[in-house]
């Protein structure tokens, strides 16, 4: 997702300087006319805003913490948006150090598929004080469609756990419903087109048709093991407010049975293989 967004931000005439752990990523950046910094701190040196996009807490404090890490060349006055899902906790933490040095931090973690990256049409769900959001929102605007301030820092990313605890259901239940109709004589393109064209035609459901019809043929977008990443960051918020999670704890555990690194639509294997 980092790399389309990036190209959405660079494309709107934005001077864009770009760091990624594995250089080669950030070939087609680079030759769009982006720079290249040596290092995460060397990246956030003398820049306004900051836009971080990575898989986990762990690797975004890997990026901030060090000599080289981006908090070492943050300057006063900028703004950190983080674009990632880490949780409420993490964002409310990395906040923290992130004001340490003077800085704004903006959680803003993406709801969409790769294409509406490349659209320019996610939904950002938006964390942070109102008047850095303000300084940042010509950036945001590059990249998504709905840019939605759900109050100070943290709120972001806490609505991101929320939106794909509800989509592990959504996707279980895909999953189910077309295992249900194949067994029922009824070809599963045919009953997808049913679930896209009817009631149940969330976005979700529309954009992941080639991923459930055509599983073998379709690439990897979002993998089991993201997913559930994402999950356990949903049930410990869920166990710090006592909110009972059994429909996502139910697609949890179908989730564990699957191959981790496929995607998420391959749930719908482990329903087939027990059906």
């Amino acid at each position: 997702m980092g790399a389309p967004m990036a190209q959405r931000v660079l494309g709107a005439g934005f001077p864009l300087t770009v760091w990624n752990r594995t250089a080669a990523r950030a070939d087609d950046l680079l030759a769009a006319g982006a720079l290249a910094a040596a290092s995460p701190r060397e990246l956030a040196d003398g820049v306004d805003v900051v836009v971080t996009m990575v898989a986990d807490a762990e690797a975004l404090g890997t990026l901030l913490h060090g000599d080289d890490g981006m908090l070492a060349g943050l300057a006063a006055g900028s703004v950190l948006v983080d674009m990632s899902t880490i949780g409420p906790v993490a964002a409310r933490s990395f906040a923290a150090e992130v004001a340490g040095r003077g800085a704004a931090w903006v959680d803003a973690p993406v709801s969409g598929s790769t294409a509406l990256a490349q659209q320019g049409a996610l939904t950002l769900m938006v964390g942070g004080d109102p008047d850095a959001v303000a300084r940042v929102q010509p950036v945001l605007e590059t990249m998504g469609q709905k840019i939605m301030h759900l109050g100070p820092a943290g709120a972001g990313a806490a609505m991101k756990v929320v939106v794909n605890a509800v989509l592990a259901v959504i996707n279980e239940a895909i999953a189910e419903g077309l295992v249900l109709a194949e067994r029922s004589g009824i070809e599963r393109e045919t009953a997808y087109d049913v679930f896209a064209g009817g009631v149940a035609a969330a976005p979700y459901v529309v954009y992941k048709r080639e991923a459930f019809v055509h599983p073998e043929d379709t690439p990897v977008a979002f993998t089991i093991d993201l997913m559930r990443k994402d999950l356990r960051l949903a049930f410990a918020l869920a166990e710090e407010l006592g909110v009972p999670l059994a429909a996502v704890r139910a697609a949890d555990d179908v989730l564990a049975q699957a191959d981790g690194k496929a995607d998420l639509a391959r749930v719908a294997d482990v329903v087939r293989k027990h059906s």
